[in-house]
């Protein structure tokens, strides 16, 4: 079986987790002290705050930038559905923004017609850089800034991508990561907060641990915060694959490369793409099929062929909760449904050979171009 994702981790993360558990010091400590540093420096941030996931820093950023009852925050559709959830959990509404499906990013033209359609209530925009394509930051912080949003970026896929050579995760007023196995490094679950703003920065530490700021030897609880702290053990992980980032980052290049060479014949698939000015940091590898072809067929063929796919991701207002407690309906977003219907993610890590690329290759071709009924449209 050529798998989905491979993480990649040796004997360096055993050896710092075995000095953590020597060390005695199994809850917060100073591993994750030390991987915040690590990500801090590589972005360029004055400030990184790591949390339990990435999911958690989301919530977080949200907390302190104020969202909470009443308001909206506008967000990109075509995403893991913890990006809006995360607003539910405020008390806010999220409205879901289309997407560009060359890209797969938030589309300025739709977020700056919801910012007019919600301008008494819109105080915040969540853009995501899907897949590790950075989304078009200049026209987004420009509606933003016309429309008085804090700019939280979904960053999870995007460590180490920049636009228009600014880090990911820091054009905004806050940026957040994941290391979940199958993101850019992994610590198996965690996230990351990373700000320039002090005051946020102060805010996101005292509420990731219970509301508690520590005087006099003890704690003294200013709110009601949450319990969303990395342990050190998970620190420890981070610190080790943070010294393996800049090799991933030149494997996965390669990978996907070697996907575009391969696949630049075959009209059926569309490959990813992106202006110059953006560097991608390819999390994952996910094209979209032709409108004839049955995604889910492919995914059937594939894995029978012994080779993982999956969907890109998901179309929120499609789901059940989106429709039944937001009122969608199926085609509010009519790119981000297109994408969640026809988007196929390939195998994709940073060691993936150029053999097992080959095999993929080979296998979908095979599988687009059968005669059989299997992979023939079966939706409207």
């Amino acid at each position: 079986m050529i798998k989905l994702a491979n993480p990649v981790v040796g004997q360096l993360e055993l050896d710092l987790i075995g000095e953590v558990f020597e060390s005695g010091y199994l809850t917060q400590g100073p591993q994750v002290e030390v991987f915040e540093h690590l990500v801090a420096e590589k972005v360029g941030a004055k400030h990184a705050i790591a949390t339990s996931s990435c999911t958690a820093a989301l919530h977080l950023a949200l907390v302190v930038a104020g969202v909470g009852p009443g308001d909206v925050a506008l967000v990109s559709d075509f995403s893991f559905p913890a990006t809006s959830n995360v607003v539910v959990h405020t008390g806010a509404r999220p409205v879901l923004v289309d997407i560009d499906l060359k890209t797969f990013n938030m589309s300025p033209e739709d977020l700056a017609v919801k910012a007019k359609q919600y301008r008494d209530r819109a105080v915040a925009v969540i853009p995501v850089h899907a897949f590790g394509c950075p989304a078009d930051m200049d026209p987004i912080q420009q509606i933003a800034h016309d429309a008085k949003l804090t700019v939280i970026e979904d960053a999870a896929c995007a460590l180490g991508a920049t636009y228009k050579d600014k880090y990911c995760g820091t054009i905004g007023m806050m940026g957040c990561f994941s290391f979940h196995p199958r993101k850019i490094i992994t610590t198996g679950e965690g996230g990351m907060i990373v700000t320039d703003n002090g005051m946020y920065a102060t805010l996101a530490r005292q509420m990731r641990s219970h509301g508690g700021l520590r005087r006099e030897g003890r704690y003294v609880f200013e709110d009601a915060g949450f319990n969303y702290r990395m342990s050190d053990v998970v620190g420890a992980i981070g610190c080790a694959q943070m010294t393996r980032l800049e090799k991933f980052a030149v494997q996965r290049r390669a990978a996907a490369n070697r996907y575009k060479v391969l696949l630049d014949d075959e009209e059926l698939v569309s490959c990813p793409s992106f202006p110059c000015h953006r560097l991608h940091a390819w999390q994952a590898f996910v094209v979209l099929l032709a409108r004839s072809i049955d995604r889910d067929a492919v995914i059937n063929a594939m894995r029978e062929r012994e080779i993982e796919t999956t969907i890109g991701t998901y179309a929120f207002h499609t789901q059940p909760y989106a429709r039944r407690e937001l009122g969608c309906n199926f085609g509010d977003c009519p790119n981000s449904l297109f994408a969640y219907r026809h988007a196929l993610a390939l195998p994709f890590y940073p060691d993936i050979t150029p053999d097992e690329i080959r095999t993929v290759v080979s296998a979908l071709k095979e599988v687009l171009h059968e005669d059989s009924s299997s992979v023939s449209e079966v939706r409207a």
